[in-house]
């Protein structure tokens, strides 16, 4: 809360004993600015920041782990993942949408915050980048690729806030940003400096490779764009994240209708499994989706109280954890160049964080 601010003293209180009574009045205003924040109150509002971080953090880590265990097991299962994700979300958060008239007896959707034509412009951008993103691995991109790549969001972010939001960077931030999309293009190049195959064969896998980069770059742009039309919405409609994440996965279920052969497909390859691991493998699905929830929710909540720029730091720091577990836990792929890329994907973030927050600083003083 800011501190109320007294009138410049007139002639009189220029005196000793006027001036120590104005200090006293100003330090009795001041402790009763502090004293106006109670302590529970700071204390719950840190709670559930922490709350928040946890989601991001350990919900997103937890769903990637999965999400990798599952591309192990069948690496076409992106379309099934997806409409999986889609269907658990919005059956989990049916029931707080739904309300009985007075004179009736078939529950009816609640009244919306925020009007239908925002979400369904919404679903249509994350339908079309969560498909692209889950496509892409099956398409010769390693999972370690795919989070330094994806780690660009910060590049897009700031980008699309230039054009969109007409906001200004310093020079510093625009270096962090420039570190951040060279690292991307050295980590995207780490996959010919790794091949060992025939010439026929690596010509195969990096035309392969190169569609696959292709979907990862407009599912890159297509986030950055979902992430202003976020910020933008709960900006004019208050933090209704709850309600964003109802309306985009119901909404984006009849684009699976378009898509139910590779839906069949995916979900098939689960029960193909040896009989020892079919169990595990339905398990470690049923586990994505849950995770999926935590890391959704997490991430609007986290939205709706900072700004896209913000909340792709958080996502960028997440994902330098995801990409250290799977190199230990996975064994992926992992060369100089990878790491070069990665190191200054990672330091650019970090650059740009501490001038960001201390541009914040500034402002405030």
């Amino acid at each position: 809360m800011p501190l109320d601010r007294t009138k410049p003293p007139s002639n009189d209180s220029m005196s000793p004993v006027n001036n120590a009574n104005g200090n006293a009045a100003v330090k009795d205003t001041r402790d009763r600015g502090v004293q106006d924040v109670p302590l529970s109150t700071a204390a719950s509002a840190l709670l559930d920041f922490s709350s928040i971080l946890s989601m991001v953090i350990g919900g997103c880590c937890a769903n990637v782990w999965a999400y990798e265990q599952l591309l192990v097991m069948n690496p076409r299962i992106g379309s099934a993942l997806t409409f999986s994700q889609m269907l658990f979300i919005t059956l989990q958060s049916l029931p707080s949408f739904l309300v009985l008239p007075p004179k009736g007896y078939l529950p009816r959707l609640k009244t919306r915050q925020v009007p239908l034509y925002q979400w369904a412009l919404q679903v249509v951008v994350l339908s079309t980048g969560s498909l692209l993103n889950n496509w892409a691995f099956a398409f010769n991109v390693p999972l370690t690729v795919m989070i330094v790549f994806r780690s660009a969001g910060l590049a897009v972010s700031m980008l699309f806030g230039f054009l969109i939001l007409n906001r200004r960077y310093s020079l510093k931030q625009v270096f962090s940003v420039i570190m951040v999309t060279i690292g991307v293009v050295v980590a995207t190049l780490s996959k010919s400096s790794s091949s060992t195959k025939a010439s026929s064969k690596e010509a195969e896998d990096m035309y392969q490779y190169t569609i696959g980069i292709i979907m990862l770059v407009l599912s890159l742009v297509l986030s950055g764009i979902l992430g202003i039309l976020q910020e933008k919405t709960y900006k004019k409609y208050g933090p209704c994240w709850k309600e964003g994440v109802f309306y985009t996965h119901f909404l984006s279920l009849p684009v699976f209708l378009f898509l139910i052969k590779d839906v069949k497909q995916g979900l098939s390859s689960l029960s193909l499994t040896p009989s020892s691991s079919k169990t595990t493998a339905w398990l470690i699905l049923g586990g994505n989706l849950v995770t999926q929830l935590i890391c959704v929710s997490g991430v609007n909540r986290l939205t709706s109280r900072v700004s896209s720029v913000t909340t792709n730091l958080f996502l960028t720091t997440r994902k330098a954890i995801s990409l250290c577990f799977s190199m230990w836990w996975f064994g992926s792929g992992w060369n100089m160049r990878l790491a070069a890329g990665a190191a200054m994907v990672f330091l650019g973030s970090l650059l740009f964080t501490l001038d960001h927050g201390a541009s914040q600083k500034e402002k405030k003083e």
